[in-house]
C-alpha cells in the first residue's frame, strides 16, 4: 500500500524543494495524492485564518464533505515554532485502506508544508 504514497510524496517533494508558491504546493500535494494513490478518494488542506480553518486546497471542493468516509487520517501542520497552522487531511471509501508507511510518509508531507509555508 505505501508505493503509491512514496511515488505521490516524491512529486510532492519535488515542487517544495523547487521553492514553488506556496498556492502551487497546497495544489500539487492533494492533485498527487488523489492522482497517485488509489486508495485515497479525496484530499484538502486546511490553513488557519483568524483562528478558524479555511479550505485551501482540495482534490474536489464540491465533495469534501458530503461522503461518509471508512478511512480519514489528519496531520497537523505546524510552523518551526511548532504552532498548528494548518491541517492535511486524507479520506478513502476502503476501510482499513493505509499502514504505517501511508501514515509516516504523510507526516513528513505535512511537515514539509509546515516548514515551506514559515519560507513563503
Amino acid at each position: 500500500m505505501s508505493i503509491p504514497t512514496d511515488v505521490a510524496s516524491l512529486q510532492i517533494m519535488a515542487h517544495v524543494y523547487k521553492k514553488e508558491s506556496l498556492q502551487s504546493i497546497f495544489e500539487k500535494t492533494v492533485e498527487s495524492l488523489v492522482e497517485q494513490v488509489p486508495y485515497i478518494d479525496w484530499a484538502g488542506i486546511y490553513m488557519m485564518e483568524n483562528e478558524e480553518k479555511k479550505l485551501v486546497a482540495a482534490s474536489d471542493f464540491d465533495d469534501h464533505l458530503e461522503w461518509e468516509a471508512n478511512g480519514r487520517l489528519k496531520f497537523p501542520i505546524k510552523n518551526s515554532a511548532g504552532m498548528q497552522i494548518g491541517l492535511l487531511l486524507v479520506k478513502s471509501k476502503q476501510p482499513i485502506a493505509f499502514d504505517m508507511t501511508d501514515i509516516s510518509t504523510l507526516e513528513t508531507i505535512a511537515e514539509a508544508i509546515g516548514q515551506e509555508s514559515m519560507a513563503n
